[in-house]
Protein backbone atom coordinates (compact mmCIF):
# COMPACT_ATOMS: atom_id res chain seq x y z
CA UNK A 1 0.00 0.00 0.00
CA UNK A 2 1.27 3.18 -0.92
CA UNK A 3 1.65 6.09 1.74
CA UNK A 4 3.59 9.34 1.64
CA UNK A 5 6.36 10.48 3.33
CA UNK A 6 6.99 12.76 6.19
CA UNK A 7 10.11 13.50 7.80
CA UNK A 8 11.98 10.36 9.46
CA UNK A 9 12.18 9.47 13.22
CA UNK A 10 15.55 8.00 14.55
CA UNK A 11 15.90 4.74 15.41
CA UNK A 12 18.52 5.07 17.92
CA UNK A 13 16.50 7.49 20.08
CA UNK A 14 13.05 5.47 20.10
CA UNK A 15 11.55 2.96 22.37
CA UNK A 16 8.79 1.00 21.10
CA UNK A 17 6.35 -0.34 23.17
CA UNK A 18 4.02 -3.66 22.58
CA UNK A 19 0.58 -3.37 24.32
CA UNK A 20 -0.73 -7.49 25.31
CA UNK A 21 -4.07 -7.68 26.63
CA UNK A 22 -4.55 -11.29 27.52
CA UNK A 23 -7.25 -13.03 28.89
CA UNK A 24 -6.39 -17.07 29.85
CA UNK A 25 -3.06 -17.23 27.48
CA UNK A 26 -0.31 -19.05 29.58
CA UNK A 27 0.36 -21.25 26.77
CA UNK A 28 0.32 -18.99 24.02
CA UNK A 29 2.09 -15.58 25.98
CA UNK A 30 5.49 -17.42 26.28
CA UNK A 31 6.03 -18.25 22.09
CA UNK A 32 4.67 -14.18 21.29
CA UNK A 33 6.87 -12.87 23.73
CA UNK A 34 9.97 -14.86 22.86
CA UNK A 35 9.33 -14.21 18.93
CA UNK A 36 8.69 -10.55 19.94
CA UNK A 37 12.03 -10.29 21.09
CA UNK A 38 13.77 -12.19 18.57
CA UNK A 39 12.14 -10.38 15.58
CA UNK A 40 12.38 -6.60 17.57
CA UNK A 41 15.76 -7.04 19.21
CA UNK A 42 17.85 -4.90 16.48
CA UNK A 43 15.07 -1.80 16.52
CA UNK A 44 15.99 0.05 19.23
CA UNK A 45 14.87 -0.22 23.09
CA UNK A 46 12.29 -2.65 23.65
CA UNK A 47 9.13 -2.48 26.44
CA UNK A 48 6.61 -5.24 26.01
CA UNK A 49 3.83 -4.48 28.18
CA UNK A 50 1.48 -7.33 28.87
CA UNK A 51 -1.82 -6.94 30.93
CA UNK A 52 -3.29 -9.66 32.62
CA UNK A 53 -7.08 -9.18 32.43
CA UNK A 54 -8.52 -11.23 35.62
CA UNK A 55 -7.39 -14.22 34.21
CA UNK A 56 -8.09 -17.59 36.08
CA UNK A 57 -5.05 -19.96 34.29
CA UNK A 58 -1.71 -20.08 34.97
CA UNK A 59 -1.08 -16.10 32.92
CA UNK A 60 -0.11 -14.37 35.44
CA UNK A 61 2.66 -16.98 36.36
CA UNK A 62 3.97 -16.89 33.19
CA UNK A 63 4.29 -13.24 32.95
CA UNK A 64 6.16 -13.26 36.38
CA UNK A 65 8.36 -15.22 35.53
CA UNK A 66 9.39 -13.97 32.51
CA UNK A 67 9.21 -10.60 33.40
CA UNK A 68 11.99 -12.16 35.80
CA UNK A 69 13.89 -13.01 33.24
CA UNK A 70 13.77 -10.54 31.01
CA UNK A 71 13.68 -6.90 32.09
CA UNK A 72 12.06 -5.76 28.41
CA UNK A 73 9.30 -7.71 29.87
CA UNK A 74 6.51 -5.60 31.96
CA UNK A 75 2.98 -6.61 33.48
CA UNK A 76 0.18 -5.30 34.57
CA UNK A 77 -2.27 -7.13 36.66
CA UNK A 78 -6.26 -6.17 36.75
CA UNK A 79 -7.87 -7.26 39.74
CA UNK A 80 -10.41 -8.75 37.87
CA UNK A 81 -11.92 -9.80 33.93
CA UNK A 82 -12.65 -5.74 33.44
CA UNK A 83 -12.39 -6.65 29.55
CA UNK A 84 -10.59 -6.44 26.54
CA UNK A 85 -10.30 -2.98 26.04
CA UNK A 86 -10.29 -1.76 29.56
CA UNK A 87 -6.79 -4.23 29.42
CA UNK A 88 -5.84 -2.23 26.51
CA UNK A 89 -6.66 1.19 28.36
CA UNK A 90 -4.75 0.48 31.15
CA UNK A 91 -1.40 -0.99 28.70
CA UNK A 92 -1.71 2.52 26.74
CA UNK A 93 -1.41 4.49 30.28
CA UNK A 94 1.19 2.08 31.58
CA UNK A 95 3.19 2.42 28.26
CA UNK A 96 6.22 4.79 28.01
CA UNK A 97 7.67 4.17 24.50
CA UNK A 98 7.96 6.64 21.64
CA UNK A 99 5.56 4.13 19.86
CA UNK A 100 3.44 2.02 20.88
CA UNK A 101 1.52 -1.23 19.57
CA UNK A 102 -1.46 -2.77 20.73
CA UNK A 103 -1.79 -6.79 19.41
CA UNK A 104 -3.73 -9.41 21.03
CA UNK A 105 -1.85 -12.59 22.71
CA UNK A 106 -3.81 -15.44 20.47
CA UNK A 107 -0.98 -15.09 17.95
CA UNK A 108 -3.56 -13.94 14.89
CA UNK A 109 -1.84 -10.68 14.66
CA UNK A 110 1.26 -11.48 13.08
CA UNK A 111 4.26 -10.34 14.34
CA UNK A 112 6.39 -10.30 10.71
CA UNK A 113 4.05 -7.01 10.25
CA UNK A 114 5.46 -5.23 13.26
CA UNK A 115 8.61 -4.05 11.50
CA UNK A 116 6.86 -2.82 8.58
CA UNK A 117 4.49 -0.75 11.05
CA UNK A 118 7.62 0.41 12.90
CA UNK A 119 9.07 1.61 9.29
CA UNK A 120 6.20 3.20 8.49
CA UNK A 121 6.39 5.00 12.16
CA UNK A 122 9.66 6.05 11.08
CA UNK A 123 8.51 7.77 7.64
CA UNK A 124 6.75 9.92 9.76
CA UNK A 125 3.09 8.33 10.31
CA UNK A 126 0.97 9.11 13.73
CA UNK A 127 -1.00 6.15 13.64
CA UNK A 128 -0.80 3.02 11.23
CA UNK A 129 -3.77 0.86 11.27
CA UNK A 130 -3.91 -2.74 9.94
CA UNK A 131 -6.56 -4.10 8.14
CA UNK A 132 -8.12 -8.04 8.32
CA UNK A 133 -8.42 -9.50 5.13
CA UNK A 134 -10.60 -12.60 5.34
CA UNK A 135 -8.87 -16.04 5.24
CA UNK A 136 -10.89 -18.99 3.47
CA UNK A 137 -11.21 -21.18 6.58
CA UNK A 138 -13.08 -18.37 8.12
CA UNK A 139 -16.40 -19.35 9.01
CA UNK A 140 -19.71 -17.66 7.34
CA UNK A 141 -20.89 -16.93 10.17
CA UNK A 142 -18.17 -15.16 11.80
CA UNK A 143 -18.07 -13.47 7.99
CA UNK A 144 -21.48 -12.34 8.36
CA UNK A 145 -21.54 -10.51 11.68
CA UNK A 146 -18.43 -8.91 10.89
CA UNK A 147 -19.53 -7.42 8.23
CA UNK A 148 -22.60 -6.74 9.67
CA UNK A 149 -21.30 -5.27 12.72
CA UNK A 150 -18.95 -2.69 10.50
CA UNK A 151 -22.20 -2.10 8.10
CA UNK A 152 -24.71 -1.19 11.43
CA UNK A 153 -21.37 0.83 13.18
CA UNK A 154 -20.58 3.22 9.88
CA UNK A 155 -24.46 3.55 9.50
CA UNK A 156 -25.21 4.27 12.78
CA UNK A 157 -21.85 6.12 14.19
CA UNK A 158 -20.60 9.92 13.33
CA UNK A 159 -17.39 8.42 12.60
CA UNK A 160 -16.04 5.53 9.50
CA UNK A 161 -14.37 2.38 10.86
CA UNK A 162 -13.07 0.55 7.91
CA UNK A 163 -14.17 -3.12 7.91
CA UNK A 164 -11.43 -5.44 9.07
CA UNK A 165 -10.26 -3.20 11.59
CA UNK A 166 -8.78 -5.02 15.17
CA UNK A 167 -6.61 -3.27 18.10
CA UNK A 168 -3.83 -4.78 15.87
CA UNK A 169 -2.06 -1.04 15.73
CA UNK A 170 0.75 1.21 15.89
CA UNK A 171 0.17 5.12 18.02
CA UNK A 172 2.71 8.06 18.14
CA UNK A 173 3.18 8.97 21.78
CA UNK A 174 1.67 12.34 21.05
CA UNK A 175 -1.95 10.27 19.76
CA UNK A 176 -1.36 7.82 23.32
CA UNK A 177 -1.14 10.76 25.58
CA UNK A 178 -4.50 12.26 24.00
CA UNK A 179 -6.50 8.64 24.09
CA UNK A 180 -4.95 8.69 27.86
CA UNK A 181 -6.67 12.13 28.39
CA UNK A 182 -10.10 11.15 27.58
CA UNK A 183 -12.18 9.78 30.85
CA UNK A 184 -14.88 8.68 29.25
CA UNK A 185 -16.28 5.32 30.52
CA UNK A 186 -17.25 3.42 27.81
CA UNK A 187 -13.93 3.17 25.91
CA UNK A 188 -14.24 1.92 22.31
CA UNK A 189 -10.42 2.65 20.75
CA UNK A 190 -11.39 2.03 17.50
CA UNK A 191 -14.20 4.78 17.23
CA UNK A 192 -11.54 6.96 19.23
CA UNK A 193 -9.14 6.33 16.68
CA UNK A 194 -10.56 8.00 13.62
CA UNK A 195 -11.85 10.43 16.20
CA UNK A 196 -8.53 11.52 17.57
CA UNK A 197 -7.28 11.94 13.35
CA UNK A 198 -3.42 12.07 13.01
CA UNK A 199 -1.81 11.30 10.02
CA UNK A 200 -2.35 7.19 8.96
CA UNK A 201 -1.57 4.64 7.28
CA UNK A 202 -2.66 1.31 6.94
CA UNK A 203 -1.48 -2.21 6.20
CA UNK A 204 -3.24 -5.66 5.07
CA UNK A 205 -2.84 -8.40 6.66
CA UNK A 206 -4.02 -12.29 6.75
CA UNK A 207 -4.30 -13.18 10.42
CA UNK A 208 -2.79 -16.48 11.58
CA UNK A 209 -3.98 -19.45 13.32
CA UNK A 210 -4.38 -18.81 17.21
CA UNK A 211 -1.97 -21.62 18.66
CA UNK A 212 -3.41 -22.70 21.71
CA UNK A 213 -7.02 -22.20 23.18
CA UNK A 214 -10.17 -20.53 22.32
CA UNK A 215 -11.65 -17.51 21.65
CA UNK A 216 -12.97 -15.56 24.24
CA UNK A 217 -15.25 -13.28 22.54
CA UNK A 218 -19.00 -15.52 22.34
CA UNK A 219 -21.81 -14.30 20.88
CA UNK A 220 -23.35 -12.01 23.91
CA UNK A 221 -19.65 -10.06 24.26
CA UNK A 222 -19.77 -9.49 20.31
CA UNK A 223 -23.22 -8.18 20.81
CA UNK A 224 -22.14 -6.08 23.77
CA UNK A 225 -19.01 -4.99 21.93
CA UNK A 226 -21.40 -3.65 18.80
CA UNK A 227 -24.08 -1.73 21.06
CA UNK A 228 -21.18 -0.51 23.22
CA UNK A 229 -19.61 0.62 19.85
CA UNK A 230 -22.19 2.53 18.16
CA UNK A 231 -23.56 4.29 21.76
CA UNK A 232 -20.45 5.28 22.61
CA UNK A 233 -19.58 7.19 19.21
CA UNK A 234 -22.70 8.57 18.00
CA UNK A 235 -26.50 9.80 18.74
CA UNK A 236 -28.15 8.33 15.74
CA UNK A 237 -30.09 5.85 17.05
CA UNK A 238 -31.44 8.67 19.32
CA UNK A 239 -32.31 10.58 16.28
CA UNK A 240 -33.67 7.53 14.57
CA UNK A 241 -36.11 6.52 17.59
CA UNK A 242 -37.22 10.19 17.57
CA UNK A 243 -38.01 10.06 13.74
CA UNK A 244 -39.65 6.10 13.94
CA UNK A 245 -41.82 7.79 16.69
CA UNK A 246 -42.73 10.70 14.51
CA UNK A 247 -43.98 8.63 11.45
CA UNK A 248 -45.63 6.35 13.49
CA UNK A 249 -47.54 9.15 15.66
CA UNK A 250 -48.47 10.67 12.28
CA UNK A 251 -49.83 7.56 10.81
CA UNK A 252 -51.67 7.18 13.64
CA UNK A 253 -53.23 10.69 13.43
CA UNK A 254 -54.00 9.73 9.83
CA UNK A 255 -55.70 6.00 10.56
CA UNK A 256 -57.68 8.89 13.44
CA UNK A 257 -58.75 11.10 10.47
CA UNK A 258 -59.66 8.35 8.40
CA UNK A 259 -62.01 6.66 11.16
CA UNK A 260 -63.68 10.00 11.85
CA UNK A 261 -64.04 10.62 8.31
CA UNK A 262 -66.05 6.93 7.81
CA UNK A 263 -68.33 7.70 11.17
CA UNK A 264 -69.59 11.25 9.98
CA UNK A 265 -69.83 11.02 6.14
CA UNK A 266 -71.41 7.17 6.02
CA UNK A 267 -72.39 6.72 9.61
CA UNK A 268 -70.97 3.67 10.61
CA UNK A 269 -68.16 2.77 12.16
CA UNK A 270 -65.23 0.86 10.58
CA UNK A 271 -64.36 -2.82 11.47
CA UNK A 272 -61.52 -4.43 11.79
CA UNK A 273 -61.14 -5.01 15.21
CA UNK A 274 -58.09 -7.33 14.57
CA UNK A 275 -56.44 -4.70 12.94
CA UNK A 276 -56.79 -2.16 15.68
CA UNK A 277 -55.33 -4.63 17.87
CA UNK A 278 -52.24 -5.40 15.77
CA UNK A 279 -51.84 -1.79 14.86
CA UNK A 280 -51.77 -1.24 19.38
CA UNK A 281 -48.98 -4.31 19.35
CA UNK A 282 -47.00 -2.62 16.82
CA UNK A 283 -46.93 0.85 18.26
CA UNK A 284 -46.33 -0.85 21.78
CA UNK A 285 -43.02 -2.84 20.94
CA UNK A 286 -42.43 0.92 19.06
CA UNK A 287 -42.37 2.71 22.46
CA UNK A 288 -40.28 -0.34 24.32
CA UNK A 289 -37.46 -0.13 21.59
CA UNK A 290 -37.41 3.79 21.69
CA UNK A 291 -37.27 2.95 25.86
CA UNK A 292 -34.88 0.59 25.28
CA UNK A 293 -32.57 2.88 23.07
CA UNK A 294 -33.01 5.78 25.52
CA UNK A 295 -32.17 3.65 28.27
CA UNK A 296 -28.79 2.56 27.11
CA UNK A 297 -27.87 6.25 26.70
CA UNK A 298 -29.08 7.06 30.31
CA UNK A 299 -27.74 3.80 31.56
CA UNK A 300 -24.27 5.47 29.78
CA UNK A 301 -24.68 8.84 31.84
CA UNK A 302 -24.76 6.70 35.00
CA UNK A 303 -21.42 5.17 34.58
CA UNK A 304 -20.22 8.36 33.61
CA UNK A 305 -21.12 10.21 36.35
CA UNK A 306 -20.00 7.63 38.89
CA UNK A 307 -16.66 8.64 37.69
CA UNK A 308 -15.35 4.86 38.58
CA UNK A 309 -11.90 4.14 37.02
CA UNK A 310 -12.27 1.50 33.99
CA UNK A 311 -10.06 -1.06 35.50
CA UNK A 312 -7.92 -1.61 38.82
CA UNK A 313 -4.46 -2.79 39.10
CA UNK A 314 -3.31 -5.26 41.66
CA UNK A 315 -0.05 -5.96 40.44
CA UNK A 316 2.73 -4.71 38.32
CA UNK A 317 6.64 -4.07 38.31
CA UNK A 318 6.55 -0.63 36.65
CA UNK A 319 4.69 2.93 37.14
CA UNK A 320 1.67 4.50 34.81
CA UNK A 321 3.51 6.25 32.13
CA UNK A 322 6.66 6.87 33.22
CA UNK A 323 9.80 7.83 31.55
CA UNK A 324 12.94 5.40 31.73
Amino acid sequence: MTCDHFPERAAETTTISIVIPAHNEAENLPVLLDELCNVLGSFGRLEIVCVDDGSTDNTFAVLFEMAQQNDRIKYVRLSRNFGHQAALRAGLSYSTGDCVISMDADMQHPVRLVPQMVEKWRDGYDVVLTLRSESDDLPYLKRLTSRLFYYLINALSDVHIDPGSADFRLLDRKVVEVINSLSEADFFLRGIIPWVGFKSCKLDYVPDRRRFGDTKYSLRKMISFAVSGVVSNSIQPLRLATILSAVISGMAGLYTLYALHIYFVYGRVVPGWASVVVAASFIGGLQLLVLGVVGEYIGRILKESRKRPGFVVSATNMEPGSKK
